[in-house]
């Protein structure tokens, strides 16, 4: 798995291999390896070195979390949304509340919901194949499905409205 993070000014390419227990960070490559404690501490170990991560909160590319007591912010893209952004997309852009346009142009494979259903944030509603690629689009708020743009089987264009959910609250 591919990622990079930003922590204030400075850029952290890092690729796992979760089945070796190796990361390369930056190009260097180290041994590593994690363990979720039932109070959600997660516990991060490389080589002699012991982290114990903390407070962790997540909302779309943000991540916060204290690490050994010192809270730390980094905006975090995974594979998926480096891809997009090679490309040209924009991957940070806030969906409007409730509506879910179409990232990129491609073909609607299936629709996971239909009018009239209940959604959380975070679902997977559509799925969109883009690039030979199936991309699973996901509810951007809670709540109920008003409208459904998107047909499976039909073709889309980027920025497409494909549903809106009226939000709850």
């Amino acid at each position: 798995m591919q990622f990079e993070s930003q922590i204030g000014d400075e850029t952290i390419e890092v690729s796992l291999n979760d089945s070796e227990g190796k990361a390369t960070v930056n190009g260097s490559e180290l041994p590593y390896s994690l363990t979720i404690q039932e109070n959600g501490r997660v516990l991060f170990r490389t080589g002699t070195k012991l982290y114990k991560v903390d407070n962790i909160s997540v909302e779309n590319q943000t991540v916060s979390f204290s690490i050994n007591g010192k809270f730390v912010t980094a905006v975090v893209k995974n594979e998926e949304e480096l891809m997009l952004e090679k490309l040209g997309f924009d991957t940070t852009a806030a969906a409007s509340i409730g509506v879910l346009e179409a990232p990129m142009p491609g073909k609607i494979l299936e629709l996971l919901v239909a009018e009239g259903n209940e959604v959380e944030e975070g679902d997977p509603v559509i799925i969109l194949e883009a690039m030979k690629m199936e991309n699973e689009l996901k509810a951007p708020t809670s709540g109920k499905v008003v409208s459904l743009e998107a047909i499976a089987g039909n073709s889309v264009e980027k920025n497409q409205i494909l549903l809106e959910i009226e939000p709850r609250g």
